[in-house]
């Protein structure tokens, strides 16, 4: 089988608790290279996941010609500057969620894509996941109707101020880490941006907001209600997701939803003439599939399963979301 021949962008945690599993079991995988700015902890990343090469410089695994795709897990701030310099070096990019800190900075990076004939693919993992497909499905075969109001939510606990998602300058608050989700979720169900956006939040002395919910409003008079946070206990890694979808037949719900697991997942559907079903799917390593399908992408010429179309689409509620919550421009435009 042909393998895609992978470099890591950086030693982020994200990489060492998800990806590097999904890249593992990816049967068109190769991790071939990892770069980093830490030479001793770029080394002990190479020999614990059995790379290749180990690089010292993002500029010289992107110089490398054996590499083809590159997974770039650094802070939000940095996803725009090295995925447009991935891209015109002929690497396709598989760039972590949320793939640019504004609309703006996502549409030229697509736009450079597209310029260099190469794929990119934002890191939505668990939208690949056949939960994911399962639920969509049934919202579209109308057994619970048609949609009238839909929530989704996702708290964490916070993290210590060190933690890029809890400073200004690396773009940190809940919208940006946990936001992204629950919206990508309504709008992968509802297939649709909303015709407006309303947003309060509970902000961080620095700016960063530590609690949000909006309120989204479409022109069919369907209504979505997103939350996030992050609330809970203090460094216990503690985290709830949760979403309900109602339709004027009936409504799908799960209290206790999350998004990139994997193993036997579930949701429930109820229907007003009867129907109470419990829906069990039984659900991969989404990282791994992530990293299959671009992969085929690469190998078969298969079209991005998280396309450009809705990528864009999440970044543009993202802005309209923290326009409305007085987040400001980001510190590093």
């Amino acid at each position: 089988m042909r393998k895609v021949k992978w470099g890591v962008m950086g030693t982020a945690m994200i990489f060492e608790r998800n990806t590097a599993e999904g890249m593992r079991q990816a049967e068109n995988c190769e991790m071939y290279a990892i770069a980093g700015r830490s030479p001793d902890k770029t080394e002990k990343f190479k020999e614990k996941y059995g790379f290749q090469k180990a690089y010292n410089s993002y500029e010289e695994l992107l110089a490398d010609p054996e590499v083809e795709a590159v997974y770039i897990p650094l802070p939000n701030t940095m996803h725009h500057d090295w995925t447009i310099r991935a891209l015109r070096a002929k690497k396709h990019v598989l760039c972590e969620k949320p793939i640019a800190t504004t609309a703006a900075e996502a549409q030229e990076m697509f736009n450079a894509a597209k310029e260099n004939g190469v794929y990119m693919m934002e890191a939505f993992a668990y939208l690949h996941s056949p939960i994911i497909s399962a639920l969509a499905e049934d919202v579209q075969s109308g057994v619970i109707g048609d949609i009238r109001y839909m929530e989704a939510g996702f708290c964490t606990s916070d993290y210590n101020h060190s933690n890029i998602r809890m400073r200004k300058e690396t773009c940190g608050g809940c919208t940006y880490d946990l936001g992204v989700y629950a919206n990508s979720l309504v709008l992968r169900i509802l297939g649709r941006e909303p015709e407006t956006v309303q947003a309060i939040a509970h902000k961080a002395p620095d700016g960063i907001d530590l609690y949000t919910t909006s309120i989204f409003e479409y022109a069919d008079g369907a209504v979505a209600n997103i939350e996030c946070g992050m609330v809970l206990a203090t460094d216990k890694h503690r985290g709830f997701a949760s979403f309900q979808i109602h339709g004027t037949k009936g409504e799908i719900s799960s209290d206790r939803f999350n998004f990139n697991a994997h193993g036997k997942l579930s949701y429930r559907l109820q229907t007003f003439d009867g129907i109470d079903e419990v829906r069990t799917i039984d659900v991969p390593h989404n990282y791994r599939l992530e990293v299959e399908q671009l992969g085929r992408c690469i190998i078969d010429g298969e079209k991005p399963a998280v396309s450009g179309t809705f990528s864009l689409a999440n970044a543009r509620i993202i802005d309209r979301i923290l326009s409305a919550i007085g987040y400001g421009t980001p510190d590093h435009l």
